[in-house]
């Protein structure tokens, strides 16, 4: 459903917020090993989320990537999709194809579209300190 761009920005977010809870930029290398990216395709995701001011980048030798503490909660996943994604997710047709509308729609366009209204209210009431807590409590994980 999403990008593997959009993906990997989801979890540098929720990863640089956990450490911003604890007054620690992390730096690309870290973050790029936690989420399992590639250096340089985080380093661009991460370009695109701080373009969009959900996180900060911090130069020289004690910089790294951050979010302000007060920031952390009202930063919803809907921001960072559209960060890197576009709004594809809630356009976009459910088979890929090119002409996909109420007026010409594919086999899954109705079924398809109950679950993006769906998706649409998740991602815009859910917000990084709610996953990063939850993270945090042991309740669900980054990693395994």
């Amino acid at each position: 459903m999403f990008s593997k761009a959009c993906e990997y920005g989801i979890k540098a977010s929720i990863f640089i917020a956990l450490n911003s809870y604890q007054e620690k930029r992390v730096s690309l290398k870290a973050i790029a090993k936690e989420i399992a990216s590639p250096e340089a395709f985080t380093a661009k995701i991460l370009q695109d989320l701080a373009r969009h001011n959900i996180i900060n980048s911090v130069k020289g030798a004690y910089g790294g990537f951050e979010i302000n503490k007060k920031q952390i909660s009202e930063i919803k996943l809907e921001q960072i999709v559209k960060a890197i994604d576009g709004d594809k997710i809630y356009n976009g047709c459910g088979l890929g194809l090119h002409t996909c509308d109420e007026n010409h729609p594919c086999p899954v366009h109705d079924k398809f579209k109950d679950i993006r209204n769906d998706l649409k209210i998740m991602l815009e009431t859910t917000n990084l300190e709610e996953l990063a807590l939850d993270i945090k409590a042991g309740a669900s994980f980054l990693k395994i």
